[in-house]
């Protein structure tokens, strides 16, 4: 990989969330993560939730074993996920927030007020060789706690800045979009790897891939229903080429 080049890494909950609307076995979230790295992702993202809605214990062992590509395993701070993940150790882990009654996840964690807490949470995680990264808002004072409890990356989250852009909301796009601009690079400064995602697309990927401090994208939803009329592999294609030529 080029030092420039940005890295994809591609969520598969959502294949699960069909399969798990019907039950059975399809369509199968592992196939789809083969899938998405003969594409050309860089790695793939699955986030096993308390309710298993829709990423299963199984799909986790299995992606385990079958992927080569580097796995990463979102998870909220419960004794429960730290103890599959201390099992399965796998590449990375990213810390998210996550309530029962959301649809998705809706925010970023909140680590300044938690930061004890989490310090000592994810410090067997990284003796354990995982790679540790927070989901957070574009906020310094959330960035600066995750500095100080030892995560080694951020996840910015970008879906506010998605919305706003969806909605047609200018000001507010550019807004947001300001803050993540100047929290890549505060956060860079400190000594973090940045990365992003929540919400992206075609449309509005651009504007966060051409940041030099962005070192990954996790994308997923959008990606996932896209398939449906590309296809997986043409999808993550045309999701590729626009972070690429951002990058150029």
């Amino acid at each position: 990989m080029t030092p420039n080049k940005l890295r994809l890494g591609i969520n598969i909950d959502h294949v699960a969330t069909v399969r798990n609307a019907r039950g059975g076995a399809a369509p199968d979230p592992v196939r789809a993560a083969l899938m998405a790295q003969a594409a050309g992702a860089d790695g793939i993202t699955a986030h096993l939730r308390e309710d298993r809605r829709h990423i299963t214990d199984v799909d986790i062992e299995r992606l385990v074993d079958a992927l080569t590509v580097p796995l990463n395993f979102e998870m909220a701070a419960t004794p429960e996920m730290q103890a599959i993940a201390l099992r399965h150790k796998p590449h990375a882990v990213c810390i998210v927030p996550e309530k029962r009654e959301e649809r998705t996840t809706e925010g970023g964690l909140e680590v300044a007020r938690e930061e004890n807490a989490l310090a000592h949470y994810i410090a067997p995680l990284r003796d354990a060789g995982c790679r540790v990264s927070i989901f957070i808002a574009a906020d310094q004072r959330q960035i600066e706690a995750a500095h100080r409890i030892g995560a080694q990356v951020i996840e910015l989250h970008t879906g506010a800045y998605c919305d706003a852009d969806a909605e047609g909301r200018l000001d507010a796009r550019d807004k947001e979009l300001g803050k993540l601009t100047e929290m890549a690079e505060f956060a860079h400064d400190l000594g973090l790897e940045v990365h992003a995602g929540h919400g992206l697309t075609y449309d509005c990927v651009t504007p966060i891939a051409v940041l030099p401090q962005v070192m990954e994208l996790n994308i997923g939803h959008f990606l996932i229903g896209e398939a449906i009329f590309r296809g997986l592999g043409p999808a993550i294609a045309e999701m590729r080429r626009l972070m690429d030529a951002a990058r150029a």
